[in-house]
């Protein structure tokens, strides 16, 4: 038996309704597995901030901080802009808003699991990356004291659990001398362990309470998983770490919902900045990125693309990068925004205080 024509049309008719509702539905409430990145936001390290903080009676409010809020030292006058800059992160995305970000030319689309490691919820990443934030936030601190030769003391933060290090130290040590070798940084403390084995005796210098005392810890090796660098080397167990030693001092960061570790050489600046007599900024408009280490150094970060489209449609006519982010940074660059090479704090200071030559990417 033949079929018509107009039943042919009609079939094809309902099938393509079909399609189109089912493309319709999966569109709009079928999750990709891909986040979106772009632009997020700027925040000047040398102004301030509006922090939500629960009151006694419950309720939420907004009060204004200082970014950087120091206290206990005289503070010199800051002009300009030193902002941080933020990668916005969306999920939740169903085709339709990935295809409409990335359309944008704005964002990017990443694998979910980059961003969202399987096995950890949301509020896990979250918390990680406030962790960061904050041991961001410490580094800063000391590569600033140590870059303006203030008091700092090099502390026992955390101790692996049945490390060597457990059967002599005690978190809270300052750590003075390993092995004769005088320590300040966490990079020369580690130095310091390396160059011996497992089974060496490590004679460390340390005050504890008050007290200077000497202890002896036999080294292990390394467990397994350890990068291969540290192979074959001494394994101590212990996570140092940089802290303020002047009692009159107090440093606090007040960045709002921003976490990672990228903040801290902006953040770096501007505790220099308001430390020592001069302007960092001359008036101008600069914004950088990076992690710093307690000595100074200066590393690599996620998104400078969209940090430095953030940072020029904030306003900014120079943008501080990381060395080692120079060749995507460059690839991409807004107009009048210039890009400046840097790899530590004495570079960045020197920079914008015109003792060091200025070094595009």
């Amino acid at each position: 038996m033949s079929v018509s024509p107009a039943y042919r049309r009609i079939a094809a008719i309902v099938v393509t309704v079909v399609a189109v509702v089912a493309l319709f539905v999966v569109g709009m409430y079928v999750q990709v597995p891909y986040v979106a990145m772009g632009p997020g936001p700027t925040v000047n390290t040398l102004g301030d901030v509006t922090i939500d903080e629960q009151g006694k009676d419950g309720k939420v409010v907004a009060s204004e901080r200082q970014v950087v809020d120091i206290t206990g030292a005289q503070l010199d006058k800051t002009d300009g802009h030193l902002n941080l800059t933020t990668v916005s992160v969306y999920d939740g995305l169903n085709l339709f808003d990935a295809l409409s970000k990335w359309a944008s030319g704005r964002y990017t689309l990443e694998p979910r699991e980059q961003v969202y490691p399987p096995g950890q919820s949301n509020q896990q990443v979250r918390d990680a990356n406030a962790a960061q934030m904050s041991g961001s936030e410490a580094a800063a601190q000391a590569a600033a004291l140590s870059y303006l030769h203030r008091p700092t003391k090099l502390t026992i933060a955390a101790i692996g659990k049945d490390a060597p290090a457990s059967k002599g130290l005690k978190v809270g040590d300052q750590v003075i001398s390993v092995s004769g070798t005088p320590v300040s940084t966490t990079a020369q403390m580690q130095k310091a362990v390396r160059a011996h084995k497992p089974g060496d005796k490590l004679d460390l210098a340390i005050v504890r309470d008050g007290t200077p005392q000497n202890v002896v810890v036999t080294l292990g090796g390394w467990p397994d998983g350890a990068p291969a660098e540290v192979k074959g080397t001494g394994y101590l167990g212990v996570t140092p770490q940089v802290l303020n030693a002047d009692p009159k001092l107090k440093i606090d960061f007040n960045v709002g919902d921003i976490g990672g570790p990228s903040a801290g050489l902006m953040l770096t600046l501007a505790v220099v900045d308001r430390l020592s007599p001069g302007s960092l900024t001359g008036g101008r408009f600069i914004a950088g990125t990076g992690t710093i280490s307690d000595s100074g150094v200066v590393g690599p970060i996620g998104g400078i693309t969209h940090k430095t489209l953030a940072a020029r449609e904030a306003g900014a006519t120079m943008f501080l990068v990381p060395a080692a982010n120079c060749a995507e940074a460059k690839s991409d660059a807004p107009d009048g925004l210039e890009l400046v090479k840097v790899d530590s704090l004495d570079t960045a200071v020197g920079v914008l205080t015109g003792k060091v030559a200025r070094q595009g990417c």
